[in-house]
């Protein structure tokens, strides 16, 4: 608990937060990328969210195959996704809402035609958690002391209407959910219900239930607990930001340990990501050298995207591809 710092986002927009509060969530983006959002103003619309997803997820498996992910269109149901070559023990559902949608038809969300409550509560989140990302983001420039014009300029470049943005519904059940006759040709399932790895965007914003499981990897203290903490929302620091910051920021690692209930555990994490056409460029101060080149945010997340569908007999692609010798 100690290690994953809670903070107020009601007391950073009063401008309230104090000197020492904004220190500790810097060393918290340095360490490991973690930390804990509290006093946000979202609880009714969490507990409307967490309904839909364990109803949705407890829908007969022909219904959610009807909305199946392909490789072109990454949206949609799908049990079989793959984090660092190995398969993960849960379902997803992943999808756009809003005004954010693809405007390419062929890759839009693929929504269940009977459940509109189901649909209006995502749309619901998806607008919400938008705005909070950007007032979380600009929370974490604040606290590296990174001045306002720049924080403006980053935010400008990257993000706006087009933002690319995602979200999923995550379910980790007890067993396998792909059939027996289904797993041929399937990669194996690892040790963990989802294996170590960074997101790629700039931070996720995650809902978590009461069930625990989630750890990040401590520079100084190895893995360490994520605790579910009721009303709260965890953010994590994603590739994008941690090159933005020129290392400043550390993307955080982090895996979900197997589920030990029956029941199952929930989870819902939305993914704030650039606009398609961002340039991912690190902001120096005077006197720094930039420790990546620039590259587009297309070229990264496609890469991220693929792998995450199918076994193409590499490792995903990491920033560390990008960083200057």
């Amino acid at each position: 608990m100690q290690d994953i710092p809670i903070i107020s986002l009601a007391r950073h927009r009063g401008g309230e937060m104090t000197a020492d509060e904004y220190k500790t969530l810097a060393v918290a983006c340095e360490d490991h990328g973690f930390f804990i959002l509290k006093d946000h103003g979202n609880d009714e619309l969490i507990e409307h969210v967490f309904r839909q997803s364990a109803d949705f997820f407890a829908a007969p498996k022909a219904e959610k195959l009807k909305i199946f992910r392909d490789e072109a269109n990454p949206l949609g149901y799908f049990d079989r996704e793959l984090t660092k070559q190995k398969r993960d023990l849960k379902e997803v559902f992943d999808f756009k809402a809003g005004g954010y949608i693809s405007r390419d038809p062929a890759k839009q969300t693929r929504w269940p035609e009977s459940r509109k409550d189901f649909r209006d509560a995502l749309t619901d989140f998806f607008e919400s958690f938008t705005e909070l990302s950007d007032i979380t983001m600009r929370m974490v420039f604040t606290a590296l002391g990174t001045p306002k014009s720049a924080i403006d300029q980053i935010m400008a470049d990257g993000f706006g209407d087009l933002h690319s943005s995602t979200a999923r519904l995550n379910f980790y059940p007890a067993e396998d959910p792909v059939p027996d006759e289904e797993r041929r040709g399937l990669n194996n399932l690892g040790d963990m219900a989802l294996h170590h790895h960074t997101d790629p965007g700039a931070i996720t914003l995650l809902l978590q239930d009461d069930h625990g499981g989630l750890q990040a990897n401590s520079k100084t203290h190895g893995w360490i607990d994520v605790p579910p903490l009721a009303g709260s929302i965890v953010v994590n620091i994603g590739d994008v930001l941690q090159v933005w910051t020129n290392d400043r920021c550390t993307a955080g690692m982090h895996r979900v340990l197997p589920v030990r209930s029956e029941t199952g555990r929930y989870s819902t994490p939305f993914f704030y990501s650039p606009k398609y056409d961002a340039q991912i460029t690190p902001w120096v101060d005077t006197g720094d050298e930039a420790r990546y080149r620039s590259f587009s945010w297309r070229e990264f997340i496609r890469g991220r995207v693929t792998d995450n569908f199918a076994d193409y007999g590499a490792e995903d692609i990491q920033i560390e591809r990008y960083r200057v010798a």
